[in-house]
């Protein structure tokens, strides 16, 4: 028998107020995540920059797909315990709650890659586009490479982040305003912990940049433009390593299709109805992430501005 709440297209959106079932593998599993993160943190006195960093980097990146999994109601039914959970943003940059609202505004399969629309979006309106000068172009086309998202990707999209988020809490938006607050009391314990650590804060900032840089990774070509919005998400049939650290999220059409399935059962329901999530999505995939690395390292998979978007009425 189906579950609404895990099963809705919008699943994550309604408040999970039921207590049952528990999910202990993503509990685990987060629990393993702080434990690691910590054990690194204070050893690193024992561990050279260079082995501590990309440990932390890769710790930081697998709490971030956590945490996505969290506000789609996993491991617990009642979404306090979840964000209690995810409460320390290891990566100091995105508020949990500002993460999940534009998330599962994110979601709404009709709107992706609307440039206003979707808050993941990662095309322009083509009047903004026309708009810019020959030095932001030249910034958002290299953005558009995937070595170009990596590097400086993160940079580029905290600053459009904070810049948006700046306007709503100007505009009086105290959702927002209260996210951020939550936010830097988390960071501030964050940053208190690396503080009485061994290892340097400039260390630390370098593997939390270095977590954004390998999730940019994973959201590079997640969605493409195309007229059919079941069209426009894609799957990476084999993640490796990275399928892991973004928890099975290489499928993502999978993931869109069913957005409160866990991440451990998505290979499964992937493996199932193989054929049919290919036909949903028009045969939008890759066979492994090495693939999209050799073709789109130094290469623009797609324009910056919107290809088919048109001004709304």
């Amino acid at each position: 028998m189906s579950d609404p709440q895990r099963d809705g297209p919008l699943a994550a959106e309604a408040p999970i107020i039921a207590v049952g079932r528990v999910e202990w593998r993503t509990l685990f599993l987060i629990l393993g995540c702080y434990g690691s993160w910590g054990a690194v943190l204070f050893a690193a006195g024992l561990l050279p920059p260079v082995v501590a960093v990309p440990i932390l980097a890769v710790l930081i990146t697998l709490h971030a797909s956590l945490c996505h999994e969290a506000l789609h109601g996993h491991p617990f039914r009642l979404r306090v315990l979840n964000e209690a959970l995810m409460f320390l943003p290891l990566n100091l940059a995105i508020p949990y709650g500002r993460f999940r609202d534009t998330h599962l505004a994110h979601h709404r399969d009709e709107r992706l890659t609307d440039p206003y629309d979707d808050p993941e979006s990662n095309f322009l309106d083509p009047a903004v586009w026309l708009r810019l000068g020959w030095a932001a172009r030249l910034l958002f086309r290299v953005n558009n490479t995937l070595l170009g998202r990596v590097v400086i990707g993160p940079l580029l999209g905290q600053g459009r982040f904070m810049a948006q988020e700046w306007r709503l809490i100007r505009s009086g938006d105290e959702a927002v305003l209260r996210d951020w607050l939550l936010h830097c009391l988390g960071a501030g314990l964050v940053v208190g912990l690396v503080w009485v650590s061994p290892l340097s804060l400039m260390s630390y900032l370098v593997a939390a940049y270095l977590g954004l840089a390998i999730l940019k990774v994973r959201t590079f070509l997640e969605h493409r433009a195309h007229d059919d919005p079941k069209a426009r998400t894609v799957i990476v049939e084999r993640g490796g390593f990275l399928g892991f650290l973004f928890l099975n999220n290489h499928l993502h059409a999978v993931h869109h299709c069913h957005p409160g399935v866990p991440w451990y059962d998505l290979p499964a329901l992937y493996a199932a109805q193989r054929q049919g999530f290919h036909d949903r999505n028009q045969g939008y995939s890759y066979p492994s992430y090495a693939r999209i690395f050799r073709r789109y390292a130094l290469r623009r998979k797609d324009p910056v501005a919107h290809p088919i978007w048109s001004d709304r009425t």
